[in-house]
């Protein structure tokens, strides 16, 4: 990401489309306050170990 100082007008911001993406992604999954607890608490549950592993689906 890359910001371009201007004096009299706002800051544009540039970026890979990837990058917008991603950020874009993001904020649709965080939208749902319920979705956002959810994701919140799936991470918890990984940092304290709490995960089982299943073996991935060829589909």
């Amino acid at each position: 990401c890359a910001v371009i100082t201007r004096r009299d007008a706002k800051d544009p911001v540039v970026m890979s489309m990837d990058y917008y993406n991603s950020l874009m992604e993001t904020v649709h999954l965080l939208k749902s306050p319920a979705n956002a607890a959810h994701l919140a608490q799936s991470i918890e549950q990984f940092k304290t170990g709490q995960v089982t592993e299943r073996a991935t689906i060829d589909g």
